[in-house]
């Protein structure tokens, strides 16, 4: 056990000391989709086709079937990208499996659009949707009306507001409604709104102009292009031209890494010192008045802002939470001004961070406690396809500062929901990072529980370890995209540190529990880790 607790921690200080490399995020379908049909690499388009086509599940579609919301963008993008792909070797096949799929599919959007919706949903598929419709047999092809008038309204507000800043949040989709290139420039990194589908459908525009080099757009195409491989490489599958959904998240990755840390009761372990302590100050570095985005280059935005707080406070710096203060809408935070709904879990970060920071939060603290579901747990959030982490984050945020805090409904909730294997998980099978998930919230709540509760979360812990020992692989890259982006995707080293996290939890539960829960509730000594 000490040898496997040893690897764990070896693992996690590589996972920490790569995180200033711009991030590592699995490939995309819908991205590469939209690459492939934008011209790209020519040399790429073989390869790239390929492995497209390895992704489609065997009902045709594209996406995780446990999880059919997320399904339409990716399959619409195939489908088309395949259509222009011509003979390479079973692209038809594919294309013909996919059409049957989409119409066999209820439209998601026949009616209304759910919280959880994909991000961009209503700027993305309307126009994928008319772009299909000459193609065969589109007549039985799902429509999504109740998209139209949000797509219209969101239009209407891009049209009055003219050329958008670099980095603003609506850039991450352009390649859906960007006409001409001169409405967008590439960032400092190359990107367009750190989208590699937004940034491919740019360059092939840019390069087709007329007259490009009286544009200035040869000198931005290269550095598109430049962007577009980095962050096909920062998928690790080796396959050149197949890109991610979002690249790159050089604030997020390392300010949720960190975090999860914290909730494992590791963010000020020895071992990992020196790590932690270099990702906090790139982080401090970054940390300005108006807070921070997902990426550098990128808007900013409540979630980010406040887990990046937390992670400061913790790590013994004095943060201020004037940061946050942009964000505020009524009593709830948003995660970008004018956001279409709030997201439960923006504002559980939000919570938590202004409790670390003795700052009011009444407002925030109802919001979350209002959002459980009649289990008593967090679901509908907008950023993550599982309740597993709103749940274990609304856990941690509500016992901030509180040691004896204890919630019956959320345990019970939890524990009910443990599978007959040992896992945790919301689609159909469970997963290594939705069972670390539930172990970090037992983990705070195990100091408050009488003997009784305590022999129950013991009970849950002892099968959920031997559930992730057995499926416990050294440097294994997670695989199953539970991140909600235009498509499902997965932040590969962000879900490996909370699945080592995780299996260190469930090693050395019989430690120190009560210790343990007092800090993770937030009370532990802060400047252990300061530098």
């Amino acid at each position: 056990m000490n040898e496997l607790s040893e690897q764990i921690l070896s693992e996690l200080r590589h996972l920490l000391g790569a995180t200033n490399d711009g991030g590592r995020v699995g490939p995309s379908v819908y991205d590469t989709a939209r690459a492939l049909q934008s011209g790209g690499d020519a040399g790429h388009r073989q390869d790239a086709c390929a492995w497209l086509i390895a992704q489609q599940q065997a009902d045709g579609g594209w996406g995780c079937p446990g999880f059919p919301l997320f399904r339409h963008a990716p399959t619409w993008a195939a489908l088309l990208a395949l259509q222009h792909a011509g003979t390479l070797p079973g692209a038809a096949e594919a294309a013909s499996a996919a059409a049957r799929f989409l119409r066999d599919q209820a439209d998601p959007y026949a009616h209304g659009v759910p919280d959880d919706a994909p991000i961009g949903v209503e700027l993305i598929l309307p126009p994928l949707c008319a772009e299909a419709a000459a193609l065969p047999g589109s007549g039985a092809f799902p429509r999504h009306p109740a998209l139209q008038p949000l797509q219209r309204a969101r239009l209407a507000k891009l049209q009055a507001a003219g050329p958008l800043p670099s980095g603003h949040p609506l850039l991450h989709s352009w390649e859906a409604w960007g006409t001409s290139p001169a409405s967008a420039c590439p960032d400092a990194g190359g990107s367009i709104g750190i989208s590699p589908a937004a940034t491919a459908v740019w360059r092939a525009r840019a390069l087709a102009q007329e007259r490009p080099q009286q544009a200035g757009y040869p000198e931005h195409a290269e550095r598109a292009r430049a962007y577009l491989q980095a962050a096909s490489r920062a998928t690790g599958c080796g396959i050149d031209g197949v890109v991610p959904n979002v690249w790159p998240i050089d604030v997020f990755e390392p300010a949720w890494s960190l975090h999860t840390l914290h909730m494992a009761g590791l963010f000020a372990h020895p071992a990992l010192g020196t790590e932690v302590r270099a990702a906090v100050a790139r982080l401090d570095a970054r940390m300005g008045p108006r807070g921070l985005g997902p990426a550098l280059h990128f808007a900013a935005d409540a979630d980010d802002t406040a887990v990046a707080l937390c992670v400061l406070h913790l790590a013994g710096r004095r943060p201020s939470a004037e940061a946050l203060r942009p964000f505020e809408s009524g009593d709830l935070f948003a995660t970008f001004p004018g956001e279409r709904n709030p997201s439960v879990s923006t504002n559980i970060h939000v919570l938590q961070a202004l409790r670390l920071l003795d700052e009011p939060a009444a407002g925030p603290a109802a919001y979350v406690e209002c959002s459980r579901n009649a289990h008593g747990l967090w679901d509908n959030e907008k950023w993550h396809v599982s309740w597993l982490y709103p749940t274990a984050h609304a856990v941690a945020a509500l016992a901030q500062g509180r040691p004896r805090w204890r919630d019956e409904r959320a345990l019970a909730g939890l524990l009910q929901a443990q599978r007959s294997d040992g896992g945790w998980g919301a689609g159909h099978a469970a997963t290594f990072e939705e069972t670390a998930y539930a172990l970090f919230a037992l983990h705070v709540m195990e100091g408050s529980e009488d003997p009784a509760g305590r022999r129950r979360i013991a009970q849950a812990v002892t099968h959920a370890r031997e559930w992730m020992l057995a499926r416990h692989a050294p440097h294994a890259l997670p695989q199953t995209p539970l991140w909600i982006g235009k498509e499902l995707y997965c932040p590969t080293r962000v879900v490996r540190v909370a699945e080592l996290a995780g299996l260190w939890l469930a090693l050395h539960w019989d430690r120190h529990g009560p210790e343990r829960a007092t800090a993770a509730a937030g009370t532990a000594p802060a400047a252990e880790v300061a530098p």
